[in-house]
């Protein structure tokens, strides 16, 4: 079976953790259809990305209203990234992976941008996510972390052969971040796979263009700049599907 993963270019409901919950289903639905064993959203894609809004809507991973996913994840055997605000020794930017076997992997966001300073801390980071035959090694990143050189390097040193990046990215810093991740993909020898929003969040105007690199550099598959969209990659075909 080839290895399929697929970037979920997803709009929020600001606050709104049950519409929310639900159209990540929706993007789950799609990717079954088409065999992914890896989804991933945008960053806070659970909540949007609402600074204003983080505290009051932090849950633990442990949330009954999380309950949905849990069960698709195990359903679908499908590993599913997906992004709220967590309590964890602090208030962080997490990145939660439901798995196949029912548990929740928690990562929190290590690099976190001046703005988000004022109402997150940095975060300890987490494990990487093991899928596919053969097995792969899927190491996450957060937005911020994906411009420090250092946080791919590290990826790559424990042989991540795919690095996931949740993002919120603005057309301004589009071209610049696309570049180190295309480039990262090229210097490690590893897929590289960028999920962005879809409109407005927190004030915020993604550029959307989620994508996945091979591992030359490469771009496999790229959506476009506006609506939601899924972006699948499998080992030599890829394709977007509009949501």
């Amino acid at each position: 079976m080839s290895w399929a993963i697929a970037a979920a270019q997803s709009a929020s409901v600001p606050g709104d953790l049950a519409a929310n919950v639900a159209n990540h289903l929706r993007f789950v639905a799609g990717a079954a259809t088409a065999g992914v064993q890896l989804l991933v959203f945008p960053e806070l894609s659970l909540t949007g990305y609402e600074l204003d809004l983080a505290a009051s809507c932090a849950i633990h991973p442990d949330d009954e209203r999380l309950a949905p996913l849990r069960a698709a994840a195990e359903r679908r055997m499908m590993i599913i990234v997906a992004g709220s605000p967590i309590f964890q020794h602090g208030l962080h930017i997490g990145s939660l992976a439901f798995l196949p076997d029912g548990a929740v992997s928690v990562y929190t966001k290590q690099h976190v941008h001046a703005s988000e300073l004022q109402v997150f801390a940095p975060g300890a980071g987490g494990e990487d996510l093991m899928g596919g035959e053969p097995a792969q090694r899927v190491a996450r990143a957060i937005c911020f972390d994906a411009t420090r050189a250092s946080h791919a390097a590290a990826a790559a040193a424990r042989g991540a052969s795919v690095y996931a990046a949740s993002v919120m990215i603005d057309r301004a810093g589009y071209a610049r971040k696309t570049a180190l991740l295309a480039g990262y993909a090229r210097m490690h020898r590893m897929t590289v796979l960028m999920a962005n929003y879809s409109g407005v969040s927190g004030g915020e105007v993604s550029a959307g263009g989620s994508a996945i690199w091979n591992a030359l550099g490469e771009v496999l598959a790229e959506a476009p700049p506006e609506g939601e969209a899924l972006l699948i990659a499998r080992t030599g075909h890829s394709e977007l599907v509009r949501l």
